[in-house]
């Protein structure tokens, strides 16, 4: 009987380290899945920004190459005309 008790209160304390576990790394999911939304909400803060910022660039591009284009033309026509 002695036996069979120690055996039983064996089983559980270690279906309660069991349990424990279980709700330790479901907390830890619950603080993954929190610090996630929050990474996203920080991600689509910065999307608009980080879109004007490259649409800038790419206007800023744009002129430069179109005055670098005007540039050599002038070059071009001076020396055609000298």
């Amino acid at each position: 009987m002695k036996k069979e008790r120690e055996d039983w209160t064996r089983l559980y304390h270690k279906t309660l380290k069991g349990l424990k576990t279980i709700i330790d790394v479901q907390r830890m999911v619950k603080d993954i899945k929190r610090m996630v939304e929050e990474a996203n909400t920080m991600i689509t803060e910065i999307e608009g920004p980080v879109l004007m910022v490259s649409i800038n660039n790419r206007t800023t591009n744009a002129t430069n190459i179109a005055q670098i284009l005007e540039d050599l033309r002038y070059l071009v026509q001076s020396n055609m005309d000298e």
